[in-house]
């Protein structure tokens, strides 16, 4: 269900042990010159990582963007954070195929683009720090896209990598203040959908929140304007928007369960 899957960004994201992980992230340690002097990316690890989750946060400023894609739906909690939902059901991303490869012509969401880099604000210090997935499968010592020159200096994979870790965290403060604001406002209400599959059989998905579009357009005039003047309207719209794409996953889903079918009766 998507509460399962939606995880949340936060000043802390990364920290060591006693904090909860981020999303995909199994060992996030701050990149050191001395201590990761030989490691590298590996090339071309593609997108499998993700092929068992069925949602993934999104940032606001994403959200025009990812309405052409995926349905927009918040988390249930009070941070009401943005998800792009992947998929139907529980540990199924519908737009990775067996070939790690991503759906073609679809935006991918930043949060996938950003692994395996990660900023972590780190004890004591205010400042936050770049890490990297120390997972096995995406860093290696035998890789030629180093973290550091050999002078020490970060390498422009790692200063690349930075700058993105940069626009993520702003947005994602952002998005924040988006999402708290709207977790407040009343406008989120409860859903569950009951999705026809085909053959005579359905599913549930639940563990979500969707604006209410009757509750949005009895806002007060002066809360309208509030969200006009902080310029969170597009947003609102683009989630409303996203709605259609609930036909999108549920034709995927469909066609991957008759591609498994049709397996099965080949062997």
């Amino acid at each position: 269900m998507a509460k399962k899957q939606a995880a949340t960004e936060s000043k802390n994201e990364g920290n060591g042990a006693g904090s909860a992980l981020p999303l995909f992230y199994s060992k996030p340690l701050p990149l050191d010159a001395a201590r990761h002097a030989k490691l590298g990316l590996k090339k071309n690890f593609g997108l499998g990582f993700t092929d068992k989750v069925n949602a993934v946060p999104v940032n606001m400023i994403e959200m025009p963007q990812i309405c052409h894609f995926y349905p927009i739906a918040f988390s249930p909690d009070g941070n009401a954070t943005p998800v792009a939902l992947l998929g139907l059901r529980d540990n199924e991303n519908l737009f990775i195929g067996e070939n790690g490869e991503w759906e073609d012509d679809c935006y991918i969401p930043a949060y996938i683009r950003r692994y395996p880099f990660i900023f972590s604000e780190m004890p004591g210090n205010d400042r936050l720090t770049l890490c990297v997935d120390m997972n096995d499968n995406f860093v290696d010592e035998k890789s030629d896209q180093k973290f550091f020159e050999k002078d020490g200096k970060p390498s422009q994979l790692a200063q690349n990598a930075l700058e993105f870790c940069k626009s993520y965290h702003a947005a994602a403060q952002q998005t924040l203040e988006f999402s708290k604001a709207l977790a407040n406002s009343g406008l989120l209400v409860d859903r569950q959908a009951e999705i026809n599959i085909g053959g005579g059989k359905k599913i549930n998905f639940a563990g979500f929140r969707i604006v209410d579009e009757q509750k949005l357009a009895g806002l007060a005039d002066e809360d309208f304007m509030e969200w006009r003047r902080r310029g969170w309207l597009p947003f609102l719209y683009a989630h409303l928007f996203s709605g259609a794409q609930w036909q999108r996953l549920t034709r995927m889903l469909r066609q991957r369960i008759e591609s498994a079918d049709a397996g099965k009766k080949k062997k």
